[in-house]
């Protein structure tokens, strides 16, 4: 049985471990971008995550409160365009099951809790980006009943 709950700070070590499995994935899509061996942030950089009220971070743990997954969220304000209607939204900056958890409903369980925690502080909707290339990525939030907004492209020089 899975729990989410809030992040707290004995789960660093092993949201800094899954960080590291998702730049691993990016580094194989793309090492031109990514390095391997690395993460997208330090320890002191998630703690203070983890304590802004701005950026929940939200934790998937088993019956021993062992971390399984983690969402690092970002509670944003729009429009970024006078032209646009205001709205809140909540933004996924990173999602993670661990790749020995993976299909075991531990990310839906996870991304479920996102949803309603982003229906209950008012937020119009819950948005991220996702790497072409991370395509059991993407067929995950597919599943979630995710669909493109916008489309980044890019041409390398």
């Amino acid at each position: 049985m899975v729990k989410i709950r809030r992040a707290k700070e004995q789960d660093a070590e092993r949201i800094l471990y899954l960080l590291h499995q998702i730049l691993e994935i990016h580094a194989a899509i793309r090492p031109d971008i990514f390095r391997s061996g690395t993460t997208k942030y330090a320890r002191e950089e998630i703690l203070d995550i983890m304590r802004d009220n701005q950026r929940p971070t939200y934790v998937a743990v088993d019956e021993n409160d062992k971390v399984l997954g983690y969402a690092l969220c970002r509670i944003r304000e729009r429009p970024f365009l006078s032209t646009m209607v205001p709205f809140t939204e909540m933004f996924i900056d990173d999602f993670c099951v661990d790749e020995s958890e993976r299909g075991k409903g531990i990310g839906r369980a996870l991304f479920e809790y996102i949803k309603e925690e982003a229906k209950r502080i008012g937020c119009y909707e819950v948005t991220l980006t996702v790497w072409e290339g991370n395509d059991s990525a993407k067929a995950f939030y597919d599943k979630m009943g995710m669909k493109p907004k916008e489309t980044l492209l890019e041409t390398i020089l």
